[in-house]
């Protein structure tokens, strides 16, 4: 069997990982009989333009190098055609990657994987949410998350995880609870103050924080996990409990399950795959089976 893979690499990933990670990945696709080419944009928009051309030209398939940023990237082109999608996760977070089993910071064995995906038709359709038009795999947040990562995003220093260690902490010495309104599908409006709404079609974000814990990517809805109104001292109690998921079972911890969600809140940004989509108001709908996944099961 031969065909032309697309490497969608991503070269400032994990700060520089992103370019060495194509080449292991790279030789273990050519092993298998597959011819590679690369597609490195001069930025995000260049990038996916070159992208939806290989799409369109018709590569038999597309395999993204790098974080969840990149994922996302590569879903805005992939999604809703036949194409698969594979996966060299080496960025920081990483958690789309985590949530289908797909190998972390091991790019050869990532290339072998989809590689044997190609080769024995071991290619999964899973859901994807969907935001006017754009596409993510994981988890949308908002509240006091988005609001982090919004003053994260203004700090120039200090550099790496340690300016959002700074965030949360500036955001905690402000926190409040915020307004919102939930619509679940095409029920009636929940007015309800919350510290943060996050919007799952996975379970995780920002590198393994499940706050979403049971969801799952091919049943067609979101888990809607609502962490309701509460002191700084609760939220600083509750939010360690995020990494094992055991924080659903907490009394301001609500969930719900709903193929649309709208959250309308002033002030707030929406982040998807932890890019930034706007501010809310936003509506998502989860869209069953939207892309095709090289997962070797």
């Amino acid at each position: 069997m031969t065909a032309e893979i697309t490497l969608f690499v991503n070269p400032t990933a994990g700060r520089g990982r992103g370019a060495h990670a194509a080449q292991p990945a790279a030789a273990a696709l050519r092993s298998a009989g597959f011819s590679v080419r690369s597609v490195v944009g001069t930025d995000a928009a260049d990038a996916l333009a070159r992208l939806r051309r290989a799409v369109r030209e018709g590569t038999g398939a597309v395999i993204a190098v790098g974080g969840d940023g990149m994922v996302s990237l590569a879903l805005q082109a992939v999604a809703g055609t036949l194409v698969p999608l594979g996966v060299v996760a080496v960025g920081t977070g990483n958690d789309f990657a985590r949530e289908l089993g797909l190998p972390v910071a091991d790019p050869a064995a990532a290339g072998r994987l989809a590689a044997a995906a190609l080769k024995g038709s071991a290619i999964r359709e899973v859901d994807l949410g969907r935001v006017a038009g754009r596409w993510y795999g994981t988890v949308l947040c908002s509240g006091f998350d988005s609001r982090v990562n919004d003053r994260g995003n203004r700090m120039r220093l200090p550099a790496g995880r340690f300016k959002y260690d700074l965030a949360i902490l500036a955001e905690l010495a402000a926190f409040r609870p915020f307004p919102y309104r939930i619509t679940l599908d095409d029920g009636p409006v929940i007015e309800t103050e919350a510290t943060l709404v996050a919007v799952g079609n996975g379970s995780s974000y920002g590198g393994g924080m499940r706050i979403c814990a049971g969801a799952r990517t091919d049943d067609g809805l979101f888990d809607v996990t609502v962490v309701g109104a509460c002191s700084r001292t609760t939220l600083l109690r509750v939010f360690p409990r995020v990494y094992r998921g055991t924080h659903l079972s907490h009394p301001k911890v609500t969930v719900h399950r709903a193929a649309k969600v709208t959250l309308e809140a002033a002030g707030i940004t929406a982040y998807a795959d932890g890019e930034p989509l706007g501010p809310l108001p936003v509506t998502a709908e989860c869209v069953p089976g939207a892309v095709r996944v090289l997962t070797g099961q």
